[in-house]
């Protein structure tokens, strides 16, 4: 696996946001642990988030934070191999 070290999990968050929101949102989710890379994008999904953590009981923690936040509408995680 290229890119992953250890027991690490790689996840990519896909999310769609409340118009508007996107930009408050990107700048407060990259400072989350766990958060590696944030991306807009333009399509079904308003962004994109990659997590890199030591567990799924971490990945869970962020996906809850973020899916919490005021604005995010759906998420969508997929979790690399």
């Amino acid at each position: 696996m290229s890119g992953v070290r250890g027991d690490e999990v790689v996840a990519y968050i896909l999310a769609r946001i409340n118009l508007g929101k996107e930009y408050e949102l990107l700048e407060y989710i990259r400072n989350l642990q766990g958060v590696d890379e944030v991306r807009i994008v333009y399509g079904e999904y308003d962004m994109v988030i990659k997590v890199r953590v030591n567990s799924l009981v971490e990945l869970d923690r962020v996906v809850t934070q973020i899916r919490r936040l005021n604005g995010i509408l759906t998420t969508t995680t997929l979790i690399s191999s």
